[in-house]
């Protein structure tokens, strides 16, 4: 096929995170065929994500507003800061309805094979924040990727000495799993985090 905006579209599918050509072709395909007005809609969203969604300039999650709802919400406990990856991340925090402190976002995580640095994280804002008078723990939620560990050592490594208490999220054996089936990573590391 070489139709330009059909072949921009299948472009632009494909730069979704797990879309491969195949997939990006059924979903134009479903798309142009079924439901047109289907289409328009998610152009309209789309459009107008990019021009109203930005950066909290606290916490650097996405919001339309200055500051994210969280943020502005003052029955939130300002002494607990979890520091997560992704906007995704933190959206799967909030769903388990376990934390009610405040967020960081860092918005990546070291990966020097990617070319991910400490420059192309937030810790330099993260740092700031840190400097909160009422924070007591920062919690990192960092994922257990090579990647997340050694983003959870920099921070622990950079908020040393500065009177904050600063926690890792537990890991180990999953609730309702045998422990027949757990890989032999996660068991060792349930063993030595035992509490």
């Amino acid at each position: 096929m070489t139709e330009r905006a059909l072949q921009d579209l299948l472009d632009a599918l494909r730069r979704l995170p797990g879309v491969g050509a195949r997939s990006a072709q059924r979903m134009a395909f479903h798309l142009l065929q079924h439901d047109r007005e289907g289409a328009r809609r998610i152009a309209a969203a789309l459009q107008a994500a990019d021009r109203q969604v930005r950066h909290c300039e606290r916490c650097y999650t996405f919001t339309e507003g200055v500051l994210c709802s969280i943020c502005l919400d003052p029955r939130r406990d300002a002494r607990l800061l979890a520091v997560v990856e992704t906007p995704a991340d933190q959206a799967a925090l909030e769903r388990s309805g376990s934390f009610r402190g405040l967020y960081f976002v860092l918005m990546g995580r070291l990966s020097p094979l990617d070319g991910v640095g400490v420059r192309d994280i937030g810790m330099a804002p993260l740092l700031e924040r840190t400097g909160d008078s009422a924070l007591e723990e920062v919690i990192v939620a960092t994922s257990f990727t090579a990647e997340g560990e050694a983003t959870a050592a920099l921070i622990a490594q950079a908020l040393a000495g500065r009177g904050i208490k600063v926690t890792r999220l537990a890991r180990g054996v999953p609730a309702g799993s045998e422990l027949e089936y757990v890989d032999l990573s996660t068991i060792a590391h349930a063993l030595s985090d035992r509490r």
